[in-house]
């Protein structure tokens, strides 16, 4: 009995989804939307079939610079994160100032970037750095907050130093903040890329939007937008399934729970 309403739940954003591209088509098809404005779903998988090749070619250069720049992120946000949870005068320190790095709009760095570093893949990768530390740096900080404190007063009493209570209790009880931040930071990352391509370079998806923008083929503009929501989602999936292979006991937890 309860896999009913577990298969419901699973089904039921595919039905939603149907449910919006069905009005979507028929918005498009009795001309109630000028298709100039919103070019019907069929015509947008044509343009994105047709365009396959290309967006491809793009996609490896836009991903390239989001794995750089995720990689980078993720170990400047643990850098981080170890030190404002070790130092209690370096939280009150840094934090200010990471809140700060996330209140400039991402579209206003990425000019300086560019002015700064040119044109080519640096500016791109400081981009996703500064958008992807953030959630990274919170997610391990509060991992390591919520580790048990008689667990580390039991090691401590045993003889335990602090590296050794960091590795036994305060870096395990971090894992699930840690692939919650880095699934946001993930998606950021492809999104970070994008925009740091507007402004400037000469491949990408980004380079690819903005081309076809300009020639209002809105068609390849949707194609290309569901691209990028496909790969960030897809790359979504990849993190929580490292997780599972990871935190295996967290699985069974949750199957238990169902």
């Amino acid at each position: 009995m309860k896999k009913s309403p577990n298969i419901i739940n699973k089904i039921s954003p595919f039905f939603a989804i149907t449910f919006i591209l069905v009005v979507w088509q028929i918005l498009s098809a009795t001309g109630a939307v000028p298709k100039f404005m919103l070019p019907s779903p069929a015509d947008v998988v044509m343009a994105f079939v047709n365009d396959f090749p290309l967006l491809m070619e793009h996609a490896k250069i836009t991903l390239a610079e989001a794995f750089f720049g995720l990689v980078i992120g993720t170990v400047f946000g643990f850098v981080i994160a170890v030190i404002m949870d070790r130092f209690p005068i370096a939280y009150k320190s840094i934090y200010p100032i990471l809140v700060l790095t996330q209140t400039v709009p991402t579209v206003a760095i990425a000019p300086l970037l560019v002015l700064w570093l040119g044109y080519g893949i640096l500016p791109k990768i400081t981009l996703i750095v500064i958008i992807t530390f953030f959630p990274i740096t919170i997610g391990l900080l509060d991992g390591f907050r919520s580790a048990d404190p008689d667990a580390l007063n039991l090691l401590k009493a045993m003889g335990a130093n602090r590296v050794q209570s960091f590795v036994h209790i305060k870096l395990p009880s971090s894992l699930s903040h840690f692939f919650a931040g880095l699934r946001i930071s993930v998606s950021y990352s492809v999104v970070g890329a994008v925009v740091s391509e507007w402004l400037g370079g000469f491949a990408g998806l980004g380079v690819y939007m903005t081309r076809v923008r300009k020639s209002y083929s809105f068609d390849k503009m949707f194609a290309v937008i569901f691209f990028i929501s496909i790969i960030s989602l897809l790359l979504m999936f990849g993190v929580t399934l490292l997780k599972d292979a990871i935190m295996p006991w967290d699985r069974k937890k949750k199957n238990n729970n169902i």
